[in-house]
């Protein structure tokens, strides 16, 4: 301890006096138990931290560092590990305890922690990490009778998760002219995931977004046509990864009043030639008919005549 070992002792006169009768090599050895006990009476614990912050996977396990330095005996040291989560700073709760060489668990981490190397070390040990173990963990030893200084140690723990899947959804009026809101939302990601809408078809257009709050956020639509319709993208992203959901957005648009009028007139027309057409149709029929009349007359009295004429001649030939 080279700040105890730089401190200079003054003797007293009486202390002189005794020195001198004891000799050289007596004076030398009560100077050294002097001063042992003066470096035992100033000695003081201390805890130093290797690491201020630390990052871990979801899922993965982690060492949470705490060195401590002593000169007493280990047989009443005791350690006490909490955490003060990032979800609630102001309520911490105690998470690992060593007390007299028995181990004291948070119910609701047993399985998930342990000490590394107790009572040599402080570390501990964080399996199966959780988005909610993160925050910030204290380190606090006392082994008495000697003095904590400071005998607290701090590190933040950030415990890193990819986006979960965001939900999509869609509001609003889909005739044309109308207004559509499209929105996305995701509930987990360590970082925050940056949101972003594209619409992807006929081709890929990065629509603007506005953002209602760090994990939502919508794209609003105005006088839609059917130029709008089509598949669109919500993305969820951070350095973990992407995740991705989609709608179909379908615009209705009405005929116009210029088509309308076209297609009646179309149709108007259409019926014209067929009445037209079946008008022709009857005409020829009916004059087909009575040409066919008029030759079956035509024959019949013609037929009627040459028996007539017949008979008269038969008279004359009898006369």
């Amino acid at each position: 301890m080279p700040a105890l070992l730089g401190h200079q002792l003054e003797p007293s006169g009486a202390s002189r006096r005794v020195l001198t009768a004891m000799g050289p090599r007596g004076g030398w050895m009560l100077w050294t138990l002097c001063l042992c006990f003066s470096s035992r009476q100033n000695a003081a614990l201390r805890v130093a931290m290797r690491e201020s912050s630390l990052e871990v996977v979801r899922g993965d396990v982690v060492v949470l560092p705490c060195s401590f330095f002593t000169s007493s005996l280990l047989t009443r040291l005791n350690v006490i590990w909490t955490l003060a989560p990032s979800s609630s700073p102001q309520t911490p709760i105690q998470v690992i305890v060593y007390d007299h060489g028995q181990v004291i668990e948070d119910p609701s981490l047993i399985g998930r922690v342990g000490f590394t190397g107790i009572p040599w070390s402080a570390d501990i040990v964080l399996n199966d990490t959780r988005v909610s173990d993160a925050g910030v963990y204290r380190c606090m030893v006392n082994n008495p009778p000697e003095a904590a200084d400071p005998g607290i140690g701090e590190v933040a723990l950030s415990v890193l998760a990819p986006p979960s899947l965001p939900a999509c959804q869609w509001d609003g009026d889909t005739d044309s002219g109308g207004s559509v809101t499209l929105s996305c939302g995701v509930a987990e990601g360590v970082p925050t995931p940056e949101i972003r809408w594209d619409k992807l078809n006929p081709e890929e257009i990065s629509l603007p977004i506005n953002m209602e709050d760090e994990r939502s956020g919508s794209v609003q639509i105005v006088n839609v046509s059917s130029q709008t319709s089509g598949l669109y993208r919500c993305s969820a992203t951070n350095t973990l990864g992407t995740e991705n959901c989609y709608i179909n957005l379908s615009i209705y648009s009405s005929p116009d009043s210029s088509s309308g009028m076209l297609q009646g007139v179309l149709l108007t027309l259409s019926m014209s030639l067929v009445l037209l057409a079946l008008m022709a149709l009857l005409l020829w029929l009916h004059r087909t008919g009575q040409t066919r009349r008029w030759r079956e007359g035509k024959e019949e009295e013609e037929c009627y005549n040459e028996i007539r004429y017949t008979a008269a001649l038969m008279k004359r030939s009898f006369v």
